[in-house]
């Protein structure tokens, strides 16, 4: 691994922690967290922290404690995307097995 690559890995690792110590001081306003892009979201999921959506999403994809939330955010959304997809697909039942 280079260098630049090196530096580049460290450097989102402590904004990262950065964007998480902030994130935790900050009170998101209700419209903030009833509707994100015109996507009712439910009660609970408004009051949960960012590492309890984190454990949400591992358990409802059954992936090991702690390894979606030590993801980097652009993994997060490649994992979320390629699941999205995969929930798209066809069912055995609608190909007809």
């Amino acid at each position: 691994m280079g260098l630049f690559r090196w530096l580049a890995r460290k450097l989102m690792k402590v904004m990262g922690m950065a964007y998480v110590w902030l994130d935790r001081r900050v009170d998101y306003t209700k419209d903030e967290v009833s509707e994100v892009l015109g996507l009712k979201i439910d009660d609970d999921l408004q009051t949960s922290s960012r590492y309890e959506l984190c454990r949400i999403v591992e358990e409802e994809f059954k992936v090991d404690k702690d390894s979606f939330w030590n993801l980097h955010s652009t993994q997060k959304i490649r994992f979320a995307t390629q699941q999205i997809r995969e929930m798209k697909k066809p069912s055995k039942m609608e190909m007809g097995y």
